[in-house]
């Protein structure tokens, strides 16, 4: 059985930015005190694909691998949550996920395809993607192998949830924790996105030249939305794969999320064995300020927790 905790963070959030995106964490490959989004980064390969990473804190500190969500580049992530698992005492360690960033981008099947494989995906019929979350998985522990990090924690937010999933079962042994935040097993039953989350992702695959240069420049990158979108969709239900989950793990969900309700967190929790299920009230598929403190002090007790052991 897990344990559930609901908590009351007051209700000023900013409201739900018409787009999928969230706002999370990043890091520098050389190491810093603090965490700076501007700061140069190192890159690796995976095969004939390059991922951006940044490595942040001191190098002897315990490792947390940080996983950015859909379309997303590490510089979503807000600068107080990786400060403050850098305060705690551990080394932050962000990738830009291919097609974000400074990392590889895919060529694309563009917008016309992308609805297409919607369409097969909602009436149950296989689809088609470039590339898989299970090779965006590789992708992240191919940052861990250039860093020589041998296990890390590793914490996903929405789609870096599931990639984060993935890793703590197909690399067990690279995975010290998971923490999985607003994320999902892509269970067909659970509840399906509301309809102004799914018109802001249409709006983001519709989205001009000129949006999506202003998204680019804040991290978001709309030209990745097909691939990754279809990414998801091949992955179709993990709760399988799921189950084997066996480290220790932390499973975030805002009690307001109306694009991955909060079904799909509860049901995350209930398919790996001993997990921790905390819901925040007044949070949605976001991270507002407020949350903040709260989330990285609960992140920080399930990891001093494990390095007590």
């Amino acid at each position: 059985m897990q344990a559930i905790e609901v908590h009351n963070t007051q209700p000023t959030f900013l409201a739900f930015i018409k787009t999928v995106l969230t706002a999370l964490v990043f890091i520098t490959s050389v190491a810093h005190a603090e965490y700076d989004r501007d700061a140069p980064m190192s890159k690796t390969s995976n095969g004939d694909i390059e991922i951006a990473y940044l490595s942040v804190g001191e190098v002897t500190a315990p490792p947390i691998l940080i996983v950015m969500g859909l379309s997303a580049s590490h510089r979503l992530w807000d600068p107080d949550l990786i400060n403050g698992l850098l305060n705690g005492g551990y080394r932050v360690v962000l990738l830009d996920n291919r097609d974000t960033g400074e990392s590889s981008k895919i060529q694309g099947r563009g917008k016309i395809w992308l609805w297409w494989q919607l369409l097969k995906w909602q009436v149950g019929l296989s689809v088609n993607s470039p590339y898989t979350l299970a090779d965006m998985a590789a992708d992240a522990v191919t940052v861990l192998d250039a860093l020589d990090i041998e296990k890390a924690h590793v914490i996903g937010a929405s789609m870096g949830g599931m990639i984060a999933q993935i890793i703590a079962v197909d690399y067990p042994q690279r995975t010290n924790s998971l923490i999985s935040i607003m994320s999902t097993t892509g269970a067909p039953h659970l509840s399906p996105p509301g309809e102004q989350q799914s018109e802001g992702i249409s709006d983001m695959n519709e989205s001009s030249e000129e949006q999506a240069e202003r998204l680019k420049n804040m991290g978001i990158f709309t030209s990745a939305l097909p691939n990754q979108l279809t990414a998801i969709f091949n992955a179709g239900d993990r709760t399988e794969k799921v189950k084997q989950i066996a480290v220790p793990t932390l499973v975030l969900h805002g009690e307001d999320d109306q694009l991955l309700p909060i079904d799909h967190g509860q049901f995350t929790a209930e398919n790996i064995k001993g997990s921790t299920f905390k819901v925040y009230e007044d949070m949605g598929h976001n991270m507002p300020k407020q949350i903040i403190p709260v989330m990285v002090r609960d992140m920080l007790a399930h990891l001093d927790a494990l390095n007590e052991r």
